[in-house]
């Protein structure tokens, strides 16, 4: 053999790497497609079909501009993808290995002695770290921008302040004060309608004032509106016996009211606005007060358990994309409906049960994920030991 030459043997181990390495990217990208297009168009129906009343109120009604309204749905953006993120792996899944199983690719691979389950095994892996992701944008993410949500509608209260109002509605946010609207036109700041009630404590009636219209005045510099009451009666106390009232009607009458007490009211941190960390400590402060924390325990193991139904769904998805074997895009989407039709209404009442303290908390929200998580392993043992 000359200098220089040698003999080599090709290698079976570097041909079946190689030949995984292209399968493995061959199936990702039969996945990623369906999911980022799912992802997308369902995130956007959510968000604005689900508020489309919302958006019309805030623009139509309230005179909010449009580039405010863009910005709080900006924010609502990151909760609501807490869920369509799991849908979106379990309808791709479905779609893609569908796809591959409907045109017998799953039989030539198994009959290449490919086992199925190193088939599945790239798409476990993804679920394993999109649900590790999900965890961790669940905890962040998606409670910093609920609470911004919650803020930017309070700041619009603030600089538009109708629409910090709601018509129908007993408005109990002020210290002294219930105020009822019966008609709320936010383009020309005018109400119609009211009824003030300011109670006076046990025992005593409650003070009234009743006008036909109104509008609010803001005060410059201070997080305070004027509002003026028009063509009206006011309970005023009688010099002589101060728990009783006479009626004194008006043509203008000025009342001051504290946005802050409004904003401090609604600002607050909601249990599913906190992190972790802050769950778990005014858990243990509600616990060293003698009170059960069933409520932060139970949002904590909801953050932790809709992250992880990005794996459960991508288990139970693979082994039925392969066993179904239909090529037709509306039965695997049928079928990713009836798992969510199942799944989510239990995941739900669990919930409800765990708030109340009648289900462990680490118990109830993890029953849905292991049972559904169970039959997705039984399918794929089955599957891959036939």
């Amino acid at each position: 053999m000359p200098e220089g030459f040698r003999s080599e043997k090709s290698n079976p181990f570097n041909l079946g790497f190689l030949i995984m390495k292209i399968l493995r990217n061959y199936i990702l990208r039969e996945f990623l497609g369906p999911l980022l297009l799912c992802l997308g168009v369902l995130t956007f129906v959510m968000v604005l079909i689900g508020n489309l009343k919302r958006i019309a109120d805030l623009v139509i009604n309230k005179g909010v501009d449009i580039f405010s309204v863009i910005q709080i749905f900006i924010y609502l953006t990151p909760y609501i993808v807490t869920y369509t993120l799991p849908i979106s792996i379990l309808v791709a899944v479905l779609l893609a290995l569908g796809r591959l199983s409907g045109d017998n690719e799953v039989i030539a691979i198994r009959a290449s002695g490919i086992n199925l389950f190193k088939l599945m095994f790239p798409l476990l892996t993804v679920g394993v770290i999109l649900s590790l992701a999900l965890a961790v944008f669940n905890d962040q993410a998606a409670s910093y921008s609920h609470f911004a949500y919650r803020k930017t509608l309070q700041e619009m209260g603030i600089k538009n302040p109708t629409a910090a109002f709601e018509e129908g509605v007993f408005i109990d946010s002020f210290k002294k004060y219930i105020l009822f609207i019966y008609h709320v036109d936010q383009k020309k700041n005018r109400l119609n309608n009211i009824r003030i009630y300011e109670p006076q404590g046990e025992d005593r009636p409650t003070r009234t004032i009743v006008a036909k219209a109104g509008e609010f005045i803001t005060v410059p510099g201070k997080n305070t509106i004027k509002l003026k009451l028009i063509d009206g009666t006011s309970d005023e106390p009688d010099p002589e016996n101060p728990t009783n009232f006479y009626k004194l009607n008006f043509r203008t009458y000025f009342m001051n009211l504290d946005m802050a007490q409004m904003q401090d009211k609604i600002v607050d941190k909601k249990y599913k606005e906190m992190t972790i960390h802050e769950l778990k400590n005014e858990a243990a402060k509600l616990k060293s007060e003698g009170i059960s924390p069933a409520p932060l325990i139970t949002k904590i193991h909801e953050k932790l358990a809709l992250a992880c139904t990005c794996f459960v769904f991508m288990l139970l998805g693979s082994s039925l994309g392969i066993i179904t074997r239909r090529r037709e895009k509306s039965i695997n989407i049928g079928i990713a409906v009836l798992i969510i039709v199942c799944y989510y209404p239990l995941y739900i009442g669990l919930t409800a049960l765990a708030m109340e303290g009648v289900i462990p908390p680490v118990l109830a929200l993890w029953i849905p994920n292991l049972l559904f998580a169970g039959i997705g392993s039984y399918l794929t043992y089955k599957l891959c030991a036939s």
